[in-house]
């Protein structure tokens, strides 16, 4: 039988509504029954063995994944990566400890690889209550360190991808320190997904020591090397912030929250909620000097929430700038939530 995703399986979707009814009914019902149904069609369409093994796997770590982070989805989270073979000597380990413990004093949770090293020192900082680990499986033995060890926020992956999702799903902010292969792979997956578009706008801090040159020396390769040959855009340096203290590296997620609240897309307009309304003087200034982003003759106004936000009842009383976005330079869309958190104090 061939098994289409349109309710044209006959007794096939009547099968599948009974299993959700006997079941007890889940959350949006017709995601979950598209998921069966995919289920049902990779094992028709899949006659090896390790591909649905694959898509078996990737399904139970990325539910298990929800399922830990769900009880705390109103907390802002920061995920924090650099290199496991940092010393518990070395300064940059006592400044990433340190990191961890102003963050969770600011009311953040961190999010590190659960391993040893700059991952461990974080853990440490914020103490077990604050800490989710993100573990990887790998061919030789790795323990999740102390503070994680029996700590029901700690997952153990299989794939590397799965992990990968759920640091940047998860992260309200993004901190790297000095590391190796896998440092500069998360750093580059996620200026990627933020360059493209596919990962909404987040603090990104590049953190540095005082006398540290990791991420000078990266930005000056960026800037001689990518910018250089036209492989990126000017624009692109915005999404991220060098800093070299633990009080900026904090000052500048707080800061990315003082007005900014979060953004949707709705029928292709870009919506900005706000924590404050800005006054329309200061938008008449954003639409001035944002207009190079915007769509041909498109708008930048205030609003209140559309009708198709009506789903999302707790921030209905927000105010919103709503854009005609040209979805392409996201560089810029950053700097435009810069300009928005500038002379505000911390939101209480």
């Amino acid at each position: 039988m061939e098994l289409h995703f349109t309710r044209t399986n006959g007794p096939a979707d009547e099968a599948i509504d009974r299993l959700i009814e006997l079941v007890g009914q889940p959350h949006h019902p017709e995601i979950v029954r598209e998921m069966i149904l995919a289920a049902l069609k990779a094992g028709q369409e899949d006659e090896g063995k390790a591909g649905l093994k694959l898509m078996n796997t990737t399904l139970k770590e990325m539910r298990f994944t929800s399922k830990v982070f769900g009880p705390y989805r109103n907390v802002k989270k920061v995920t924090v990566f650099g290199s496991a073979r940092t010393g518990q000597h070395e300064p940059v380990y006592k400044m990433a400890r340190r990191l961890g413990r102003k963050l969770s004093e600011a009311g953040y949770m961190v999010i590190t690889g659960g391993g040893p090293g700059i991952m461990h020192a974080v853990n440490e900082g914020a103490g077990p209550e604050h800490s989710f680990g993100v573990s990887i499986r790998l061919p030789f033995e790795q323990k999740p360190n102390p503070v994680l060890q029996g700590n029901p926020r700690n997952i153990n992956y299989k794939y590397f991808f799965n992990r990968k999702v759920a640091f940047l799903k998860e992260a309200d902010a993004v901190v790297l320190f000095p590391g190796g292969f896998g440092t500069l792979d998360e750093a580059m997956e996620t200026l990627t997904l933020v360059q493209t578009g596919k990962r909404n706008p987040l603090p990104l801090v590049l953190f540095d020591g005082p006398e540290g040159s990791y991420w000078s020396k990266w930005l000056k390769f960026c800037k001689e090397e990518l910018l250089g040959q036209g492989f990126i855009s000017e624009t692109d340096f915005n999404l991220f912030d060098l800093v070299d203290s633990v009080d900026e590296a904090v000052e500048k997620i707080d800061r990315f929250y003082f007005r900014y609240h979060s953004l949707r897309y709705v029928q292709g307009q870009l919506v900005i909620r706000l924590n404050s309304a800005l006054d329309q003087q200061k938008v008449k200034e954003l639409k001035e000097s944002f207009s190079d982003i915007l769509t041909p003759k498109g708008d930048l106004l205030l609003s209140g929430p559309l009708p198709i936000e009506e789903n999302e009842p707790e921030i209905a009383h927000l105010p919103r700038l709503i854009l005609d976005f040209n979805k392409k330079d996201f560089g810029r869309l950053k700097n435009l939530i810069d300009e928005i958190n500038k002379d505000l104090l911390p939101i209480s």
